[in-house]
C-alpha cells in the first residue's frame, strides 16, 4: 500500500438527515453519524488550523449525497475508494471548486476556507471539522 495521497473522485452515498446529527453510509456498508445540530452559516467558513475537513452536499431530495474530504492525509486512497467518500488535496492557495456552487481553498497556517451557496448546489451543504478535541458541524444557508 503506497503512503501517497491522491485526489479521489467521490461516489454518491445514502444519508438520513436525523435531529441530533447527520449520518452518511458508506459504499462498503458501514455508516457514521456527523453528530450535533449543525451551526447556519453564510459566506465564508474558515477552519482550525489542521483540523480535518469533510464537506457534505446533498440532492435535492436530502436522501443522497456526496462527501469529500479536504486535505485528509490519513486515509488511504483504498479506504476512501471503498467507502465511496471522495478527496481532494490542496496546496496552501489553491483552491478547487468541488461541487457546483461549493469551493474551497487552502489558506496559510494550515486552514481551509470553504465558500458554498446552497441554491447554485440545489442541495443543502454541510461541512463537519474536526481534530482531536472537538468536532463540528456547519449548514449553509441562503443570506
Amino acid at each position: 500500500m503506497s503512503n501517497a495521497r491522491n485526489d479521489v473522485a467521490p461516489s454518491t452515498l445514502p444519508i438520513e438527515l436525523l435531529d441530533f446529527g447527520v449520518q452518511v453510509e458508506y459504499t462498503d456498508g458501514r455508516q457514521t453519524v456527523y453528530r450535533g445540530v449543525p451551526e447556519k452559516v453564510t459566506g465564508t467558513l474558515e477552519t482550525k488550523p489542521g483540523a480535518e475537513t469533510h464537506v457534505l452536499v446533498t440532492d435535492p431530495s436530502e436522501t443522497e449525497g456526496v462527501m469529500m474530504y479536504v486535505n485528509d492525509l490519513k486515509t488511504h486512497d483504498d479506504i476512501l475508494e471503498s467507502t465511496g467518500v471522495g478527496r481532494v488535496i490542496l496546496s496552501e492557495g489553491e483552491e478547487e471548486e468541488l461541487f457546483p456552487g461549493v469551493v474551497v481553498r487552502r489558506v496559510p497556517g494550515h486552514r481551509c476556507e470553504v465558500e458554498a451557496d446552497p441554491e447554485v448546489a440545489r442541495g443543502r451543504v454541510f461541512v463537519f471539522v474536526e481534530d482531536d478535541w472537538s468536532e463540528k458541524s456547519y449548514e449553509f444557508v441562503a443570506e
